[in-house]
């Protein structure tokens, strides 16, 4: 069995028009917002072997939140490239790649791209991952190379504004 976590990063600032894109830092919110989700994964017991993110500033200071604050080495987390301003088939390829000994891993990245991808892997029950939304998905493989679209077994969805 593999477990994938999907993490959107969290709610960016877009109140300085000088910088890029790509270099766009989180805005208050997302910092209030990765905690708060940090929580929840470690008040359900979840634990994670892997975290790559995209490289843009706003998912690599998600991605390095997160870490920490469920005690994840934050100088482990890996950027990819493909990450960014790509799709969900890059993301599958991603996927595809991580090393067999990690049990359960996390993908950090943006949308359009993060909630095409969750909507392949699980059926299409996901139609929009909000910023610093969180879902968990288990797959019945012994090999991330073994994994196939619609093979995803949905255990939760979460985000920020959810209710319990």
């Amino acid at each position: 069995m593999k477990t994938l976590y999907l993490l959107r990063h969290a709610k960016s600032s877009r109140d300085d028009q000088e910088f890029k894109d790509f270099e766009r830092p989180l805005a208050d919110r997302g910092m209030r917002d990765v905690p708060k989700m940090a929580s929840r994964f470690l008040q359900r017991g979840d634990t994670v072997d892997f975290i790559i993110t995209s490289p843009a500033m706003r998912a690599k200071t998600t991605a390095k939140m997160m870490a920490d604050q469920i005690g994840f080495p934050a100088d482990e987390v890996v950027s990819n490239s493909k990450l960014y301003f790509s799709g969900a088939g890059s993301l599958f390829e991603v996927v595809r790649l991580i090393k067999e000994h990690h049990k359960s891993a996390m993908l950090v990245g943006h949308n359009p791209a993060i909630t095409e991808f969750a909507h392949g892997m699980c059926a299409g029950r996901i139609e929009h991952i909000p910023t610093c939304g969180l879902l968990h998905l288990q797959f019945p493989v012994q090999r991330w190379e073994d994994i196939q679209e619609n093979s995803g077994k949905l255990v939760y969805f979460d985000f920020p504004k959810k209710e319990d």
